[in-house]
């Protein structure tokens, strides 16, 4: 006989389960080591079932936990029958289920009785994954062998156990062990804690009632995503979005979304897209079958839980061969972002049409470098990632778009943390850090502006630098007659020498002692018509230097 919980009930697991995702990252938060994950949190939790359906994550990075369930259900496969209570797991390969390999996640089984039920699940992005170049990203890739060491489904603690081989063998492969070591034991900290919590809600609601309430969670959203799809008009709708580059000679690369909607179901075809590309901006499907699904939920409600069932609407069609399925071995290290991100606004594009009040417009695209040295005040090696003038943020029916907010993929879940700290942990110095006027997109909603930056190298000799990003000719895109965000515009000013204008993805520039680096970030776009917005609204701009006389 099934078993339905009452409504209080559900409603109490539904938001205990959203808590346990969100401790499981606080977690994360307070005892990582790297300025990657303590400041710029780029991490994600999510719990599954033994399916890979996934039941609860918290607010990090979306573009992680789509591909989440292709993970769970590699892992779950690979050791079938095999798996413990007191396992642990790793993975990162995006042929196995992961987005990238900078992405390393690791598996907590938690057991009901004998019965394995969930998998207590953190996705972080490391500092450095090996590679041929360090900090993870490496623009002269031309296979994925390039980019770093891979892990498929692999078991790291065996009953509770560590397997002290593996762990050896996966440590000496990165570059900085000692914040590896600290990271991934925070990780396997933080899914633990999940572990322990889904154990004790178990215990306080018993076991019908606890699988019941998961069940019923999934229906649920799933009924009220498909009650939101439902009210669009049926038909066949198109859009598209652009790339810069893959830094090996590909230009102007396609993302083409066709989206069929029938009734409550959304078909996205992809398989028009550009075939697959010499360089690190290829797609795992795991990662475009993510974006798709961050894509769907932007559309939708914020209060629905975004779980398995939320996303069952969906189907996806790709083409092997092409950026958003390449066959394997091709690079694909700047997918989370590029093309990642593309396949978001081409999705949402296509659907503008049938739900704008839903739409938001384009974010800005992703600049990072990162920067490899020696700290002259302790003699000791570095690796800095630049995750400071974030670009704006697409305005939307509701408002302008959020000033330095970040990339699309992630939505403001990626933060640039405090200067303060990072000039006390690094030898840099921000001679400046402000809002870029006139870099937010025109329209009824203003996008939010990206921002200005000089930094100072203050290192005693040469430091080595590598970037990776897009947005240099494509700015992020305006919607429903809002105009398109202004693009990025990066160079390195040297002493004694010309300016150097940086390309969005390079590897092996110099950075002297002295050097200062200019980071001029794009703004995202704007939403609906510019002449519909009002005086005030374009007053209150000047005033506050988002956008400059001239412009206003």
């Amino acid at each position: 006989m099934k078993i339905l919980p009452d409504p209080i009930t559900l409603s109490v697991i539904q938001h205990r389960l959203r808590a346990i995702v969100e401790e499981m990252g606080e977690a994360m938060l307070r005892t990582s080591y790297s300025q990657i994950l303590n400041s710029s949190r780029d991490f994600s939790t999510a719990l599954c079932d033994p399916e890979g359906r996934l039941v609860a994550q918290a607010e990090h990075v979306p573009i992680h936990v789509g591909a989440l369930p292709f993970a769970a259900k590699s892992v779950n496969e690979f050791f079938k029958g095999k798996i413990r209570a007191g396992d642990v797991y790793l993975l990162n390969d995006p042929y196995h289920g992961g987005n990238h390999l900078p992405d390393l996640t690791v598996f907590v089984p938690v057991f009901d009785g004998e019965r394995m039920v969930f998998w207590s699940i953190n996705r972080s992005h490391q500092s450095d994954i090996g590679g041929a170049t360090h900090g993870a990203y490496n623009a002269g890739a031309t296979e994925i062998f390039q980019e770093g060491i891979r892990i498929p489904p692999l078991m790291l603690y065996e009953q509770g156990k560590r397997r002290e081989d593996v762990y050896e063998m996966i440590v000496l492969n990165v570059r900085h062990s000692r914040d590896f070591r600290g990271d991934l034991a925070a990780m396997i900290g933080s899914a633990r804690v999940g572990e322990r919590r889904l154990k004790q809600l178990i215990t306080e609601f018993g076991s019908r009632i606890t699988h019941a309430a998961v069940a019923a969670l999934l229906d649920g959203a799933e009924r009220q995503v498909r009650a939101i799809i439902s009210k669009w008009q049926d038909g066949v709708y198109e859009g598209q979005a652009f790339l810069d580059d893959d830094g090996h000679g590909a230009h102007d690369i396609r993302i083409h979304a066709r989206v069929t909607k029938r009734g409550s179901d959304l078909e996205i075809d992809l398989t028009d897209s550009h075939p697959q590309v010499t360089g690190f901006i290829n797609s795992s499907y795991a990662n475009t079958y993510s974006a798709a699904v961050v894509a769907l939920a932007y559309l939708i409600d914020p209060e629905i839980p975004k779980n398995d069932g939320a996303f069952r609407p969906l189907s996806l069609k790709l083409k092997e061969g092409t950026v958003v399925w390449p066959r394997p071995g091709a690079p694909v290290t700047l997918c989370t972002n590029h093309c990642g991100q593309e396949v978001i606004e081409a999705i949402i594009r296509a659907l503008a049409p049938v739900c704008p009040d839903r739409t938001m417009a384009g974010w800005g695209r992703r600049f990072r470098m990162a920067i490899q040295g020696i700290d002259p005040r302790t003699s000791k090696p570095f690796i800095w990632h630049l995750f400071q003038a974030r670009p704006g943020g697409g305005a939307s029916s509701v408002g302008d778009g959020w000033p330095g907010a970040g990339e699309w993929q992630a939505a403001g879940g990626i933060k640039f943390g405090s200067i303060e700290v990072h000039e006390v942990r690094f030898p840099l110095h921000f001679r400046r850090h402000e809002f870029r006027p006139d870099s937010g997109g025109d329209g009824l909603y203003r996008g939010g502006p990206g921002g200005e930056l000089e930094l100072v190298i203050e290192t005693a000799q040469p430091a080595l630098g590598n970037t990776a990003g897009d947005g240099i000719k494509y700015g992020a895109c305006g919607l429903l007659g809002g105009k398109d965000g202004r693009p990025h515009r990066y160079w390195l000013q040297s002493t004694g020498r010309p300016d150097q204008t940086l390309r969005t993805k390079e590897t092996g520039i110099v950075l002297r002692p002295g050097d200062v680096l200019n980071a001029h970030s794009g703004g995202g776009g704007g939403w609906g018509k510019p002449e519909q917005r009002s005086a005030a609204d374009r007053a209150r701009d000047t005033i506050l230097g988002l956008v400059s006389k001239r412009e206003s």
